[in-house]
């Protein structure tokens, strides 16, 4: 279907209400978790290449403009490394390279670049095994220096209160923020283990050692404060322009325990998992917060319905994105809406929600594996336009505008071009508007891509508008590309519309505009 004919089927449906409110900015992640998934480890390197490219395709597809990806699901690495080993979860060994040696980590990030969408490296931080089955080698520095670890049910975790510990931590994000261009550093909801029942967390030597007067449940916090705020500093001292996310349980505290609490009778962040993590966000020491609500609407012990409320209301200064379980959400009813699912409630909650800056949808496999629908759903309704990630930073400044703007005939094809801007990174190749994705071209990438400051443009804009249509730049309709190329194939019936141009630097801030009237 060329855009033209497209667009006038866009223009029906947004007349019937179907497309009211699809915003312009808006986060639209996905988790791809590589913990407990064998498929990654039953391919071959060239397989999981494929594999790779074909889910960011339909995570696109489906309008997402993110990509969370898991490089550090258990003290080991998705990704190469010195200092951890090559992750079982990749190779179905601990410590085993691939062969052919490839790096998931480098490859999904330029893929994702590629399309236009963010890269987020997600690490669980403190987890070391993740089931009792699992043993480490007599190298391993969990055998090497014990006291800084201990087990509980079954698994074996980095203590939170070695100021040894935290350094290491922080000395892979590190390592990942000098050696990769990622977009954010993305922890989850494991900081201290969930409780199992009857069970203690056997710290008590390291209490006894570092308590210094505080009550248990204070210490072990303040333990995982001070990890966040390390890592807060880690990340803006390498890279400030890189986002550090947490995606905590969703529920922080129950309002039975804490007047500020939320309507709910579930677990809890501050008191189950020694996360306190609004103290976070008001210190400044995280740039958004996801919290999983991955119940239905109106689950009794954890409505999400409130709950997305009650973090909107409690956001201290950071944007929210919500945790969205695919599965659950498609497989409830939603009686009061009249509708068999619950997509349509969630997603006009988050847009409804002043700082609700977006979804993230867990998990990816089931966007990408279209499970009862959601991918068209998400598709033909609810993420049908593109949208750029929201604007992080000093709003007031704004990259430099393109020049030269241009249409090149070539081979039969037709073809937008514009110069780079001056602190740009180089790319080479296009995309293509018809399907809004980048090339699939091998091409190479600058230094200042992978180093850089935070004025760099590392993508661009365009907008086309049809002879007539106001030139609304805050109508997401009208974006027909985000890339990080400087040449865009053109649907062959697009004479007559006028195109535009902006710049993006890596704060999301947006250029002014470069026309171009084509004839």
């Amino acid at each position: 279907m060329s855009k033209r004919i497209y667009s006038a089927f866009l223009l029906l449906l947004i007349a019937a209400g179907v497309f009211a409110n699809n915003p312009k900015r808006e986060f639209r992640g996905a988790w791809l978790h590589v913990i407990g998934q064998t498929q990654w480890q039953d391919k071959t390197t060239a397989q999981a290449q494929a594999y790779v490219r074909d889910q960011l395709d339909r995570l696109k597809d489906a309008g997402c403009n993110a990509v969370i990806f898991q490089v550090r699901p258990t003290a080991d690495a998705v990704y190469k490394s010195d200092l951890e080993p090559w992750s079982a979860w990749l190779t179905g060994q601990r410590g085993k390279a691939p062969d052919p040696m490839w790096d998931p980590m480098e490859y999904v990030l330029e893929e994702a670049h590629k399309r236009g969408m963010e890269f987020h490296a997600w690490l669980n931080p403190y987890r070391v095994t993740s089931t009792a089955k699992e043993v480490l080698p007599s190298s391993h520095i969990s055998n090497r220096e014990p006291h800084r670890f201990f087990r509980y049910n079954g698994q074996v975790l980095f203590d939170p209160a070695y100021q040894e510990n935290r350094d290491a931590i922080c000395e892979i994000v590190s390592d990942i923020l000098k050696r990769y261009d990622v977009d954010g550093i993305h922890i989850d909801d494991y900081f201290y283990p969930y409780p199992a029942p009857g069970k203690k967390i056997p710290d008590g030597k390291s209490f006894a050692k570092f308590g210094n007067g505080m009550s248990l449940n204070d210490w072990r916090r303040h333990n995982v404060d001070l990890l966040i705020e390390q890592l807060h500093s880690t990340v803006k001292k390498e890279k400030p322009w890189v986002r550090f996310g947490v995606s905590p349980f969703g529920i922080w505290r129950n309002k039975k325990n804490d007047p500020r609490g939320s309507e709910s009778s579930g677990l809890q962040n501050y008191d189950d998992l020694y996360a306190d993590v609004l103290l976070w966000a008001k210190k400044g020491w995280i740039d958004y917060l996801a919290p999983q609500l991955y119940w239905s609407l109106d689950t009794k012990a954890a409505p999400s319905r409130s709950l997305a409320k009650w973090w909107n209301d409690n956001a201290n200064g950071v944007d929210i994105y919500i945790g969205q379980d695919v599965k659950r959400t498609m497989d409830s009813p939603d009686p009061g809406n009249h509708d068999r699912n619950e997509l349509d409630t969630k997603v006009r909650m988050s847009r409804e929600l002043p700082n609700v800056a977006g979804n993230i949808w867990w998990h990816g496999y089931w966007v990408t594996g279209n499970y009862k629908g959601a991918a068209d759903s998400l598709a033909m309704k609810y993420q049908s336009t593109l949208a750029l990630p929201p604007v992080y930073g000093d709003k007031s400044k704004k990259p430099a505008a393109v020049t030269d703007i241009k249409i090149v005939k070539q081979n039969g094809k037709q073809y937008l071009e514009w110069k780079p801007v001056a602190n740009s990174p180089t790319r080479h190749g296009s995309a293509s508007g018809k399907s809004r994705h980048g090339s699939d071209k091998k091409d190479g990438l600058s230094e200042s891509y992978r180093h850089g400051s935070e004025s760099d443009v590392v993508r661009y804009v365009v907008y086309e508008f049809f002879p007539g249509e106001s030139q609304d730049f805050e109508d997401s309709q009208t974006i027909i590309a985000v890339t990080p190329y400087t040449r865009l194939e053109l649907a062959p019936d697009s004479e007559g519309s006028t195109f535009a141009v902006t710049a993006l630097d890596r704060m999301n801030r947006e250029s002014a505009p470069l026309f171009l009237y084509s004839r």
